[in-house]
């Protein structure tokens, strides 16, 4: 038996060479000391049969870098490597060694300590803290090893791979060809029986519960695929591809999926609470930065403001009316083309003049840039032939028709997220705007998302298109490093990859619709984000589509949303109203109108009963400023979220564990939206046992935990109790 805790055994090959993204397999092999004597073809067979069991497993094992277990049979190498605390990474490749592509993960401490390897006489062992892999070999051959993953201290196995199922053959790792010559490889587990499982991102449903789920792992607008899976059973598992994929979170297994991809790629970790396994993801992936105090309270946006004064009169208006605002938002076209990256001077004079009265009123600008550019924009030429654009595997060389061609910045292309960082600092930075809403940034492929027909620099979309938004986020974030705004730099992004959250990404849920259904989806899509590592989340208050201001049931609505939005990481107003859109075309003859600017969407624009409401809520954001800042640290620092599932804070309690429409923000406040029509009162279950009380910030009633209880709602109310007595100065402000 080898054992290793601190140095690797004799049988420790040449350090491997790092092979990049879409290299050829093999063309490049390091040598490597068999664990036993060399033997030759001839004495081959011989050699064999006298090797017993142990000798076997000998051969197969090699202990790299004194931090991970390597196997290779059947052609296949498995290499299991610490990753962090109580953590590990797997990786399987198919005649060659693992890639080493980190994609969502960081590199871990090279302070970190070792773990303790062993090899026996029918596999081996790794343990990392709290994570126990067992890798045995099995088959008639002793050509086969199955992982499985324990929590060290308990001795449970958490989760494991599938079994071959005898005569069936099947294989946990599945490396399934493709015709061209590439592969489509499925990972599949048995998973513990009754777990539930949280995170994934944001899929529009008002699921809670992943267990029994099957999510498409791909980006469309209003769904962001993060594909980290918190399960109560004490484990974190990142699926650590960015290939276009699925996965099932079935009864009877779990399988991962990619499309097209080199290798299998995931990382495991345990945790005893579902803010360890948090800590440990967000050590292993990044820390969202610190949140600007500007990014705390209220955000006023609409579709769209379009031109200068404009968008100066609605900024004064909230300062005459004494309404707090930390930011404005200036929407899209307001461009000449898309693509040309800078204000239309014929709406926009002077855009330094505009910065500078809005910042002497204290409120900070955010400008929405599309990654779209336009077959027409003054950029697009330059763009195409210096190959800073995704392009099209056949036929016209479009990648979206809204509102008419354009190709997408190729933001995986880091010579080209210098040039356009560069043309933002020009036309927007250096004339005072201060932060950038990041849309399209799954991106929108064509409408249809033919996700196999498009290209980027770092390879086929089908390969490696989730990681989009990523980099699209760190070109904004990197960039406004370079000029000084550390610790002052926020995103607002449509999209989202595990990672995205060290690049300042605030996502926001995308262009859902005006109905108390969608209001509803967002409980569970913010819950998810968080639990998913991302934990800047927002949404368009009142929803994006399909309001009419003049309507009471709209209007309804937006209330019962605003309110929502106050116990959001970020409290955003935005949306495309109506009834009157409001059609604005430039001087130029411009081919196409510079789209619609919708209907008015200020507190005031509602009737006087629905502003009442909308800046009581936003004066409570302001009072509830010290606690948003904590929650904000406690996300930088430890990697908690702000919203979180009742099963985040009350592990265990398996009444908890699927209550899809409520949440708490942070520890202290449960928030129970209203989310049906009409509603007056709505039944709040509140989590803990006799010890936890509960107080309504509304009528100052306290309740003992573990019990459901009916609390009038009227529609001024929405439902948040302050739990253990810990109001946070709210109480009676509602």
């Amino acid at each position: 038996m080898t054992s290793s805790s601190s140095t690797p055994n004799g049988n420790e090959s040449a350090e491997q060479p790092e092979t990049q993204p879409g290299s050829e397999a093999g063309a490049t092999k390091a040598k490597v000391k068999t664990a036993s004597a060399d033997v030759s073809v001839e004495n081959a067979g011989a050699a064999a049969e006298a090797l017993d069991l142990a000798g076997i497993v000998a051969q197969m094992f090699t202990i790299r870098d004194a931090t991970a277990i390597e196997w290779t049979a059947d052609g296949e190498y498995v290499r299991v490597e610490a990753w962090g605390a109580n953590s590990v990474r797997v990786r399987s490749r198919l005649m060659d060694r693992p890639l080493d592509v980190d994609w969502a993960l960081l590199k871990p401490p090279a302070d970190a300590p070792k773990p303790t390897i062993t090899i026996g006489e029918t596999g081996a062992t790794l343990v990392n803290g709290d994570i126990t892999v067992r890798l045995d070999v099995f088959g008639w051959a002793h050509d086969h090893v199955r992982l499985s993953f324990e929590h060290t201290r308990i001795g449970r196995v958490l989760i494991r791979e599938a079994s071959d199922g005898g005569a069936l053959h099947l294989r946990a790792r599945n490396h399934r060809p493709l015709e061209s010559g590439a592969e489509s490889p499925i990972a599949s587990f048995e998973s513990p029986a009754g777990e539930h499982l949280y995170g994934m991102g944001e899929y529009q449903q008002s699921v809670l519960d992943l267990k029994g789920s099957t999510l498409e792992l791909a980006h469309r607008n209003s769904q962001c695929s993060v594909p980290f899976v918190v399960s109560s059973a004490g484990y974190g598992f990142l699926w650590n591809n960015p290939a276009i994929g699925r996965v099932t979170f079935a009864r009877n297994r779990t399988e991962w999926h990619a499309d097209v991809a080199d290798q299998i790629d995931y990382w495991i970790t345990v945790g005893d609470t579902p803010a360890q396994i948090e800590a440990q993801y967000a050590d292993a992936t990044g820390h969202a930065p610190v949140m600007p105090e500007w990014g705390m309270g209220f955000w006023q946006c609409k579709l769209r403001y379009w031109n200068q004064e404009q968008l100066l009169e609605v900024a004064r208006g909230f300062k005459r009316r004494n309404i707090p605002i930390d930011l404005i938002v200036i929407d899209f076209f307001h461009w000449p083309l898309m693509g040309d990256f800078r204000f239309d001077e014929e709406f926009w004079p002077d855009v330094k003049a505009m910065t500078d009265e809005l910042h002497r009123m204290g409120i900070k600008l955010m400008v929405s840039v599309w990654p779209q550019i336009d077959l027409k924009s003054e950029n697009y030429d330059e763009m195409r032939r210096r190959n800073f654009l995704a392009r099209t595997r056949t036929g016209k060389d479009v990648g979206m028709w809204w509102p008419r061609d354009s190709q997408f910045f190729d933001a995986t292309n880091p010579e080209a997220r210098e040039w356009v960082w560069g043309k933002i600092k020009r036309n927007y930075t250096d004339r005072g705007v201060d932060a950038f809403w990041l849309d399209e940034a799954e991106p929108e492929w064509g409408g249809d998302y033919d996700y196999a027909h498009y290209l980027f620099h770092l390879g086929p979309v089908g390969k490696v298109g989730n990681i989009y938004p990523v980099l699209y986020n760190k070109t904004f974030y990197d960039g406004q490093l370079s000029i000084g705004r550390k610790d002052d730099a926020v995103n607002l992004s449509r999209a989202a990859w595990a990672g995205a959250q060290r690049y300042g990404a605030l996502v926001w849920s995308g262009d859902v619709h005006s109905t108390f259904d969608d209001l509803k989806a967002q409980i569970t899509c913010a819950i998810h984000m968080g639990a998913a590592g991302i934990p800047w989340f927002t949404t368009d208050m009142g929803g994006f589509a399909g309001g009419d201001i003049t309507s009471d049931a709209f209007r309804e609505l937006f209330v019962r949303w605003c309110q929502f939005s106050t116990f959001l990481p970020v409290m955003r107003n935005h949306g495309d109203r109506g009834p009157d859109h409001h059609e604005v075309r430039d001087e130029r003859g411009n081919e196409i109108t510079h789209v619609h600017t919708g209907d008015d969407n200020e507190p005031w624009s509602l009737g006087a009963e629905v502003e009442r409401t909308f800046v009581k809520y936003i004066r409570l954001r302001e009072a509830m400023r010290p606690y948003t800042r904590e929650l904000f640290r406690e996300a930088h620092e430890y990697g908690q979220p702000l919203v979180r599932g009742l099963f985040y804070e009350f592990p265990g309690e398996e009444a908890a564990a699927d209550v899809a429409d409520e949440y708490t923000f942070g520890p202290d406040l449960l928030v129970a939206p209203v989310t049906e029509p009409g509603a007056r009162s709505r039944e709040v279950y509140l989590p803990g046992g006799e010890s936890t009380t509960w107080t309504n910030l509304h009528d100052g009633r306290t309740y003992a935990g573990g019990q459901s209880v009916t609390v009038d709602a009227p529609l001024d109310v929405v439902p948040v109790f302050a739990r253990d007595g810990r109001d946070h100065g709210l109480k009676g402000l509602i």
